[in-house]
């Protein structure tokens, strides 16, 4: 008799350069402890600073690493320069990006 079982496993992560972690998701199924197939079914990103208090235990070890103040400092200096040169954009002052 055949045993059909399934998981959901973190299946990649990536760090970007900004400092953003990307996890992906999958559901595995097994035929009596082969895979025979995989399904990507989430896809989250976590900015430095984000609470991941609450994602799985591979998420926070990541974050605590990677998400360190300069990492975070330096993540939210990026945010505020973006914004301010899309208000510059928008009042039509600025440079395109």
């Amino acid at each position: 008799m055949e045993v059909l079982t399934e998981e959901t496993v973190i299946d990649k992560k990536e760090i970007l350069q900004n400092g953003i972690i990307q996890v992906r998701t999958a559901t595995v199924v097994y035929r009596d402890g082969v895979e025979i197939s995989r399904s990507f079914t989430n896809r989250q990103a976590f900015a430095p600073g984000a609470d991941v208090s609450e994602e799985p235990t591979e998420v926070q070890e990541l974050a605590a690493v990677i998400h360190t103040a300069d990492c975070i400092a330096k993540y939210e200096a990026q945010i505020k320069a973006n914004d301010d040169r899309r208000k510059a954009l928008e009042s039509g002052l600025g440079q395109p990006l």
